[in-house]
């Protein structure tokens, strides 16, 4: 019974369901976000992003010229975005995981950049690929943004590695603050 609570279901586009497996790490059409430590704890809407395939094997950009397959580079998903395979232009399932292959060749050739060529640029590229929601125009700044409000936590303690530290560290600063600003 607590197995099937951690499944959640998704209809592709032949009607069938693709399940989610928190357990495996399995995210099919979804996009999954995890904090990077220190700077998530002082950004919580920034951190490292992957795409999964149709199967929900993780493809993430975590470094120069690698692109790790079911091993995010700073540990499993503590949010998810499932995305909607019939916004794909092309055969759904199958140009979705070439456009995530494609991607994921390209990145493997690139230098990774903190600021400008990083997991979210490995995931606009897999979008603007597969032509997502009839758009080539994903980028990094959007991809924060949408997934922040559309993701979802994995689960409560996914939910507290993501926003505790920033909210410990908040208190922190405020109490200081007024310590300092009352004396």
């Amino acid at each position: 019974m607590a197995e099937e609570a951690d499944d959640v279901d998704i209809m592709d586009y032949r009607g069938g369901f693709e399940k989610i497996d928190r357990k495996n790490s399995r995210y099919p059409y979804c996009i999954v976000w995890t904090p990077i430590p220190i700077l998530s704890w002082l950004l919580p809407f920034i951190g490292h992003m992957g795409i999964c395939t149709s199967s929900g094997v993780i493809r993430d950009f975590a470094g120069s010229y690698f692109v790790s397959e079911d091993n995010m580079g700073f540990g499993r998903p503590t949010k998810y975005w499932k995305l909607d395979v019939d916004k794909v232009c092309g055969n759904g399932p199958a140009t979705w995981d070439k456009a995530v292959h494609d991607a994921s060749e390209e990145y493997k050739c690139r230098p990774h950049n903190l600021c400008c060529d990083n997991c979210h640029s490995h995931v606009a590229m897999a979008l603007n690929l597969m032509h997502y929601d009839n758009s080539t125009s994903w980028n990094m700044i959007n991809l924060c943004l949408l997934s922040l409000i559309h993701g979802k936590h994995t689960s409560c303690v996914a939910f507290l590695k993501t926003w505790l530290p920033f909210f410990m560290l908040s208190g922190i600063i405020l109490t200081f603050a007024l310590t300092f600003n009352l004396q």
